[in-house]
């Protein structure tokens, strides 16, 4: 059994630790708030936005003349997979349930032929694949240090998968993230940006049936929607991850702080027993050279 003096050690250690996890709790809590209302606010405006993009792309399938950011190049050999994951950890398994579906739909891509490129947004999605899918990756993208995330940011990302597309260096691109469902639960949500994917089977979508008249042309005015779309969804994907990473830290920090709790009621009971012990064997002791006289 160990000694008083190492338990104590231990018990004053897990106590040191218990504070540090609950301090965080608290710090992810109040940041949570933030960040599930601008998830919220960003959802209803994104989700048009998608039914749109999605009207557009049936409607222009045909169309030799039609935007690569609306329909693609026509192929579907180079693929850009966009993990956003976090760039600090202690967030349970939320950055790895990313990292570990960004993999399979790697490897499942590379088993049909296709050739994948991977652009990470954040440090531990980078640290995950680096292990495995190094050669695969073109860039990365950290908001280390950043107290807000503002669409610049979504823009940002964007315009580099704009480049990327116009200079034939990608035909597909697919954003993996984790998508706010509550505190306890994130969904891992694979969701493709370029082309814009078609309607779900048996769905059909339209632009409201109304007669629309374009000024300036139609050209114009997608060359101006269309990256700011492209944005809108990078952007909706950022919120929705960061509100599942601040979930994600709350839960995972309270659950440690109970563990510590159990581990300090443990080490306490085994400090009592090995601390009557000692004080029954000192006054047996202490009895027995009594009696000796």
């Amino acid at each position: 059994m160990p000694s008083l003096k190492a338990l104590r050690t231990r018990i004053n250690s897990v106590k040191s630790t218990q504070k540090i996890t609950s301090a965080m709790k608290m710090v992810a809590a109040s940041k949570l708030r933030r960040a599930q209302q601008q998830a919220e606010a960003a959802r209803p405006y994104a989700e048009r936005m998608d039914r749109m993009l999605r009207a557009l792309a049936a409607s222009v399938t045909d169309s030799p003349t039609a935007p690569p950011l609306l329909v693609g190049t026509g192929k579907d050999q180079t693929h850009l997979l966009i993990p956003v994951t976090a760039d600090r950890g202690l967030a349970g398994a939320f950055n790895s349930n990313i990292g570990r579906a960004t993999r399979n739909l790697a490897r499942r891509l590379e088993a049909e032929g296709k050739t994948v490129k991977i652009l990470t947004v954040g440090r531990k999605g980078r640290d995950y694949l680096r292990r495995e899918l190094a050669s695969r990756l073109v860039g990365e993208v950290s908001f280390a240090g950043k107290r807000k995330l503002e669409f610049t940011d979504a823009a940002d990302i964007a315009a580099r998968v704009t480049a990327m597309l116009a200079a034939g260096e990608i035909d597909v691109a697919t954003i993996v993230y984790n998508r706010f469902q509550s505190v306890i639960s994130q969904i891992v949500t694979e969701q493709q940006i370029i082309p814009a994917p078609p309607p779900p089977e048996g769905e059909t979508v339209d632009l409201g049936g109304a007669v629309y008249e374009f000024e300036p042309d139609e050209e114009t005015i997608l060359a101006r929607l269309l990256p700011q779309a492209l944005g809108i969804q990078v952007y909706r994907a950022l919120l929705e991850s960061s509100a599942g990473e601040h979930g994600a830290r709350m839960t995972a920090m309270d659950n440690a702080t109970r563990n510590a709790g159990d581990m300090i009621k443990r080490l306490s009971l085994n400090y009592n027993r090995a601390r009557q012990a000692n004080i029954t064997k000192e006054l047996i002791e202490i009895i027995s050279g009594a009696e000796a006289v």
